[in-house]
């Protein structure tokens, strides 16, 4: 009798102790003052899920927004080198609508925009590998690579090869990857670069059992620099995908070599994360050397991460979206906006604008893809285009607006990109660079289907259920 009374007891105290964890969560939630919708969407899963909600807000829900990777000074001397180079251009040439824009970047995110550049764009694996192969093979003085994967397959192999076969030859090279991006790499495969003198580190690692909200926050960048005068960004990673595929066609991508002092952002980014892991700063001259006018491109460097008082990526595409005249045109492999950007979008449709936005037939991940398609009906609606790509998976983050706007990077068009993860994007301003991107757009066109509000209304009640219920997940996927 004794025995079953205390497991009433016992019993009791846990469910007591366990919903009293379970509101002090929420209140923690409802004080961290998130977006609302957000905020109602962890309280949905803490109530009606609440061993599995609150495992999983533990993991991926807390906030180090204000937690300080690189101090203010740290930056600052950073950022020397890049602003006295930047302080000597005499103008930029860049379209007046979109110096609005430029100047956001400049006070917020602190992204200097350079002139004289030159960009090469890549739509395949293949291309862009043999690019940075030869690039690489270049290096005189260091080579810095940051890749949120890094794969242990046919291609990292053979550009880990390369890399070691530079760093043997005296050339300094740093790798930076992302620890959760490269969860499945085994050791050895890093390990082998460290005994040949390659600086190898991870981002935010996460070991348990001391699991924490790390997990939430990666860096999600790809970025490669070379001698401190060309560099790599876009959105591949190193991984045999990119370049064979997936089982269902291409892998279609968008990655860009830049040359000129724009290199100076990537470098900056770089090493900003360097520090942050490693607590080194190098600021010396030789990470940013003097570089001659290379073409004729106005660019900018522009990151974001979970730390920053604001949303700078995010933020700059709204009034990206918001200046637009023409057109503006979208790819991206997933597509879950927050309310600022869906309602940017189809404002600009609403107001005439040609707003197009291209995802994959087929996505790489089902959650992630039904919680996009829950969007599409309300886009059609306000007059917004919407392609499926057919060919494949488009994993292009690819934006181009009016023949005089255009970015390519990492940022995907989704909460994880705007709010949790490290991303950089180049962002360009000329006219020859937009022309391009756009016939690049129009070039993919021709792989998609156009979607049509009336037919994609016909879809089965089991498909909206799904992608309904999905979508209520879609601010914390």
């Amino acid at each position: 009798m004794e025995i079953v009374i205390w497991s009433h007891v016992f019993m009791a105290a846990f469910y007591i102790l366990y919903f009293a964890v379970i509101i002090t969560t929420v209140f923690v939630v409802i004080l961290d003052n998130r977006n609302p919708v957000k905020t109602m969407a962890w309280i949905l899963v803490l109530f009606f899920l609440p061993v599995a909600g609150l495992v999983f807000y533990l993991f991926f829900g807390r906030s180090t927004r204000r937690e300080h990777l690189i101090s203010r000074k740290g930056y600052a001397r950073l950022t020397k080198r890049p602003m006295a180079e930047y302080q000597t251009q005499v103008s930029l040439h860049a379209p007046i609508e979109k110096q609005t824009l430029m100047n956001f970047f400049s006070h917020v995110n602190g992204a200097l925009p350079f002139g004289g550049n030159r960009t090469t764009v890549y739509i395949d694996g293949a291309s862009m590998l043999a690019d940075l192969i030869k690039e690489l093979y270049r290096a005189k003085h260091h080579i810095h690579v940051e890749f949120y994967i890094f794969e242990d397959d046919a291609v990292g192999r053979l550009v880990r090869d390369v890399l070691i076969d530079k760093a043997r030859e005296g050339v300094k090279v740093r790798v930076l990857h992302d620890d959760v991006g490269c969860w499945k790499v085994s050791h050895a495969f890093y390990e082998q670069m460290l005994c040949e003198g390659i600086e190898v580190m991870s981002f935010l690692k996460v070991r348990f059992p001391q699991f924490t909200g790390k997990v939430n926050y990666r860096n999600h960048r790809k970025i490669v620099v070379i001698d401190g005068k060309v560099g790599f960004v876009g959105g591949m990673n190193l991984a045999e995908r990119y370049v064979k595929g997936v089982p269902w066609g291409v892998w279609r991508d968008t990655h860009a070599k830049l040359e000129g002092k724009v290199v100076y952002g990537l470098q900056t980014a770089f090493l900003t994360d360097w520090y942050a892991m490693d607590r080194t700063l190098f600021t010396s001259a030789e990470y940013f050397p003097k570089t001659d006018v290379r073409g004729n491109v106005v660019a900018q460097i522009v990151t974001s991460d979970p730390v920053g008082e604001w949303r700078d990526i995010m933020q700059g595409l709204m009034m990206a979206i918001c200046s637009a005249r023409r057109y503006f045109y979208v790819q991206t492999p997933y597509f879950l906006p927050d309310e600022e950007v869906k309602t940017a979008l189809q404002t600009a449709a609403l107001a005439g604008v040609d707003v197009r936005i291209m995802l994959p037939k087929k996505a790489d991940t089902w959650l992630i893809h039904k919680a996009s398609l829950s969007y599409l009906a309300e886009m059609m609606k306000a007059g917004v285009k919407i392609y499926l790509y057919r060919k494949g998976f488009i994993h292009s983050k690819l934006m181009v607006s009016d023949d005089e706007f255009s970015t390519i990077g990492s940022t995907n068009m989704d909460f994880r990109s705007f709010e949790h993860n490290f991303e950089a994007n180049a962002f360009f301003y000329d006219k020859d660079t937009a022309s391009a991107l756009k016939e690049i757009f129009l070039a993919d066109q021709r792989d998609c289907m156009l979607l049509s509000l009336k037919v994609w209304d016909k879809r089965s009640w089991k498909s909206k259920v799904t992608e309904s219920v999905v979508r209520l997940l879609s601010p914390l996927l």
